[in-house]
């Protein structure tokens, strides 16, 4: 079945052409600039020892929709609006307007990092040593095709190759995480995918997995994949269907979001290869009430499924729903985030998700806080540092390994 698929593990430094290009017949001007070179490789190769191996069976979801003045002309998403609540007559009760970063983010924590842009590259260098610190393997990147956006951002896919030459330098790998993009159904989805494949399937940073039958595939995280029903899906997702991606050079492992229970069967018909559960915060949906991941892991042996349950260390989104909080998840120190982790190996799951390095505006993220004092009150990772959850990420990740390793057997 799909789990005793094993993720290929490319061997970068035999890949690497700086590692196998001789020195010979080079013109004299180039010795400085490669003595800088090799001095600098020599230093990452020594960074990189520091770190824990990746685990490739651990994906974090991450969002490059973040944007500062001096990177992008004005602040990105850290502005979010204060979103009203459906019921108008409850919306009244509450605050709307924009934040007014950098001092006012739409967050209840504070990133170390400041009100970042997600295309600086010291930013993006920042987050991969974060992530090996993490022992994460995989990101999957939130993604919109080209020119389009979510509703409080911009267009981030012209970030992804810069994202990709970091990643590999770190020997990180990034899946995709396709939103719900304005239209998106059954016939700009194969577009899309097709798009992605082509143009970044060929980096060494593209994560792709064996799967059970022999194949390397990309995996395909899909965002409210139920926003399109079964029969659109089969006609992307079933090998009978004659608009079928399967069996093209755009196939790949097509993961969708499990809410309400009722999707079990959808998800089935419509030919999807695993589910995965997003929310960070138990209770708030079927698939995310840890108490159900047995019975899921169950569903998803019997019908040859991937099952991916997604962990988180807490929720608060407050500072953008500020009428729901009775989402709202206390971090209790990182017991919280533990108490899940542990949830997601008792299922024996094939991967496990991360919700997430850094949604800010939901409080899902591990990425590293500051306590930071002004107008506006955040919350912090006191009494513990601001790299405690990677470092409970790092823990884990380690016992995860050795789990997988055990069940192989």
């Amino acid at each position: 079945m799909a789990s005793h698929g094993d993720v290929e593990l490319f061997l970068e430094r035999q890949n690497d052409p700086d590692v196998q290009r001789s020195n010979n017949n080079k013109p004299d001007d180039t010795k400085m600039s490669d003595a800088n070179k090799s001095d600098k490789d020599a230093e990452l190769q020594a960074a990189l020892r520091r770190f824990p191996p990746p685990n490739y069976y651990l994906h974090v979801f991450y969002y490059t929709w973040f944007g500062s003045p001096k990177f992008d002309g004005k602040y990105i998403h850290w502005d979010h609006p204060q979103l009203p609540h459906w019921d108008f007559k409850v919306a009244q009760g509450y605050p709307q307007g924009r934040h007014s970063p950098p001092d006012d983010i739409g967050a209840n924590f504070y990133p170390s990092l400041g009100a970042y842009s997600s295309r600086d590259p010291s930013v993006i260098e920042a987050h991969m040593q974060q992530l090996r610190t993490a022992a994460i393997g995989v990101i999957a990147v939130s993604w919109y095709p080209p020119n389009m956006k979510d509703d409080n951002g911009e267009p981030t896919d012209d970030i992804v190759p810069l994202l990709l030459e970091v990643a590999h330098k770190y020997h990180i790998k990034v899946a995709f995480h396709i939103e719900p993009y304005q239209g998106r159904d059954e016939v700009n989805m194969f577009t899309n995918v097709k798009y992605i494949i082509e143009k970044y399937g060929e980096h060494p940073a593209f994560f792709k997995y064996r799967t059970n039958t022999g194949k390397l595939l990309p995996l395909f995280y899909v965002y409210d994949s139920y926003l399109m029903n079964s029969e659109q899906w089969a006609k992307l997702l079933k090998h009978t269907e004659s608009t079928s991606i399967r069996d093209t050079p755009y196939d790949g492992i097509f993961v969708a979001l499990l809410v309400e229970e009722k999707h079990k069967r959808d998800i089935l018909t419509a030919g999807f290869d695993g589910v995965y559960t997003y929310f960070a915060t138990n209770g708030f949906s079927y698939g995310s009430t840890q108490r159900n991941w047995a019975t899921i892991k169950a569903f998803c042996e019997d019908n040859n499924l991937i099952f991916i349950p997604s962990v988180g260390p807490g929720y608060i989104d407050t500072s953008i729903r500020p009428w729901n909080f009775q989402n709202t998840r206390n971090r209790i120190n990182g017991k919280y985030y533990e108490t899940s982790l542990s949830a997601a190996l008792e299922a024996r799951p094939d991967f496990i998700s991360i919700t997430s390095f850094n949604e800010w505006h939901e409080g899902t993220q591990i990425e590293m806080a500051i306590p930071k004092t002004s107008q506006t009150v955040y919350l912090d990772y006191l009494p513990n540092k601001p790299t405690i959850y990677l470092e409970i990420t790092r823990k884990w990740a380690a016992i995860f390994g050795g789990e997988r390793r055990r069940w192989q057997e």
